[in-house]
């Protein structure tokens, strides 16, 4: 789309989006005021129903777990004893209202934002979108919701707990605190959560209405000028709303900061106790004052000032302070110096925002897991067709929703040969498809996903000198659909076709670690959901191709729960193991 030039060119642009903007914001009120009640009453009245109603057996069972695990130590298991009543007894007050809270703001937004969406570029039939987005959309959605917050309390906890309970090996130590350090850790906590809720708080609220402004012009610059995230067309709608609405994202950003001063608080404690100095718990208090004045300067493009200073909180950091030599000394200062009297001379030149077609370069987590669900949906035909996945696997997971060969080792298995393949290429990151390299720069920032992006690039590396042959990858397959992989005599009769004791033990190793990914990504909500959605359209096409013959009971459930779900229906597409790149084969 052109952008309008000059000044006649942007004033008219603004006034002839003006119209546009109410007529959808109001439409999509309008939805958001009859959709919206009852999206609030199935997210509030379902979430709370199986949180409240599985409450006594999560406090029960939370309770067993902690007396019977060896993996905690006896001090702490007393102090866990004395202290869980209070989060346990807590938790149904907040699932109610979190669940309130969280359906009221489902059932007024996703109305509202489907309207604006329905206008975007590529809609076809915009006036109906319009009208429909947003309706039964939302009430699927919503039922959506709770059955996930329903995964997380019967699959996700229970799964957490036997991994709680589980023998440690050998070589693992109970964890456990020492007594003596507590109280200067509690007195420290003590004197920190106020000082640092106090003074956060404030830092948060005396730079609000900074926020308030700066995001408003911003806004408003993007917006008359078409520049920024509103050059394309489908962002256009977005840039009133995202006017009207900014008071609220600065409201949310100062309630943000109050609660997580608390934790500011509390880690100052847990930095006493692990130093064993009362004095470092408390530079950490005044540290993280400081820092979190120097996060809104840079988040605000604002000039530092006089900040807190930051003492050091670590004992390590002080030793390599007081180890440097005189010269790094005078050079430090120097360059300090330096920076202090050209501080004035160089302005901070404030950086436009990224436009939405150069935002969108970066991936998103539901892009890595669209990807991840088609790989295990591509390769688990290969393994069903060659008789390492049998349709006992596939029924026993659609009846009783566990069979660790299908959560577990198949996921495992997709992951693997995604790394195979990016170490061949010699990759700097994972190579998820021919044309798509997942790297540092374009990975999402999601915190789940970044927990796995490391250690999977650091197994890659050793996938590269462990220089996989053919043969070896076609036989790994079988091992990990069929071994145990726990000891290397495991691996004995497998006609591996290498010999090298070492490289077996560090693939079992790299496999066991593979799993492990693999199992905490099962406690997502989500994929548990979508993977039994993959894995009851792979057991009808098995059925319709002849390639197994499928139980009728299991049958018949299973062509229910599919024909349940339309083409049209947002939840369709999880039966359909959907993608959004169709060329994409692996993960």
């Amino acid at each position: 789309m052109q952008v309008p030039v000059g000044f006649l060119g942007k004033l008219w642009s603004f006034v002839s989006f003006l119209p546009f903007f109410l007529l959808l914001l109001l439409l999509g009120s309008i939805k958001a005021v009859l959709v919206g009640p009852i999206a609030a009453a199935i997210i509030f009245f379902g979430n709370s129903a199986v949180i409240v109603g599985l409450w006594p057996a999560h406090f029960i069972w939370t309770y067993y777990c902690v007396l019977k695990t060896e993996r905690i130590g006896l001090v702490l298991k007393i102090l866990i004893g004395i202290l869980l009543p209070l989060p346990l007894i807590l938790l149904p007050v907040l699932a109610i209202v979190g669940s309130l809270l969280g359906g009221i703001g489902y059932g007024v937004f996703v109305p509202l934002m489907a309207t604006f969406e329905a206008v975007g570029e590529g809609v076809t039939d915009k006036l109906t979108h319009c009208f429909m987005d947003g309706t039964v959309s939302a009430i699927a959605g919503v039922c959506t919701v709770v059955r996930d917050v329903t995964d997380s309390c019967f699959h996700s906890y229970f799964s957490f707990m036997d991994d709680l309970i589980e023998k440690m090996g050998d070589d693992e130590v109970p964890l456990d605190i020492k007594l003596s350090y507590l109280p200067r850790s509690m007195l420290v906590a003590l004197v920190a959560v106020p000082v640092d809720v106090l003074m956060i708080s404030a830092v948060a609220l005396w730079k609000s209405p900074c926020m308030l402004l700066k995001g408003w012009q911003r806004l408003c610059e993007d917006l008359v000028g078409r520049e920024g995230p509103f050059l394309e067309t489908v962002c256009v709608p977005f840039a009133g709303l995202a006017i009207i609405l900014w008071p609220l994202a600065v409201i949310g950003g100062v309630t943000a900061s109050f609660f997580s001063s608390f934790l500011f608080g509390f880690h100052a404690g847990l930095i006493a106790y692990q130093e064993a100095s009362f004095k470092m718990g408390l530079a950490y208090m005044i540290s993280a004052i400081s820092l979190f004045d120097e996060y809104t300067n840079d988040l605000l493009y604002l000039r530092e000032g006089s900040c807190l200073p930051r003492p050091k909180y670590r004992k390590a950091d002080i030793r390599k302070c007081e180890t440097t030599g005189k010269e790094g000394y005078k050079v430090t200062a120097e360059s300090g110096e330096r920076q202090q009297n050209g501080h004035h001379k160089h302005r901070r030149v404030l950086r436009r925002s990224k436009t939405f077609m150069q935002t969108i370069q970066q991936l998103r987590p539901i892009q890595i897991w669209d990807w991840f669900f088609r790989s295990c949906e591509l390769n688990g035909r290969i393994l069903l067709s060659e008789g390492l996945i049998t349709s006992g696997d596939m029924e026993e997971y659609i009846t009783k929703g566990e069979c660790k060969k299908l959560s577990i080792k198949l996921p495992a298995w997709c992951i693997l040969q995604c790394l195979i393949r990016s170490a061949k290429f010699d990759s700097d990151g994972l190579l998820i498809s021919n044309d798509v390299e997942v790297t540092n720069f374009n990975w999402p920032k999601d915190k789940v996903l970044d927990w796995m992006l490391g250690p999977l690039l650091v197994i890659k590396d050793q996938m590269k000198k462990l220089e996989i042959t053919e043969d070896e990858e076609m036989c790994l397959r079988k091992l990990i659909m069929t071994n145990k992989n726990e000891k290397p005599s495991d691996w004995d009769d497998s006609g591996f076709p290498s010999g090298d004791s070492i490289k077996r033990g560090q693939l079992q190793a790299i496999i066991r670690r593979l799993q492990g990914i693999a199992l905490n990504m099962s406690r997502v909500p989500s994929f548990r959901r979508r993977f039994i959605s993959l894995v009851k359209a792979m057991y009808l096409e098995a059925i319709e191709v002849g390639a197994i013959d499928g139980s009728r009971d299991v049958k018949c459930k299973v062509k229910a729960d599919v024909d349940a779900k339309k083409p049209g229906d947002k939840g369709s597409e999880d039966v359909a193991g959907s993608s959004t790149d169709p060329d994409i084969d692996m993960v």
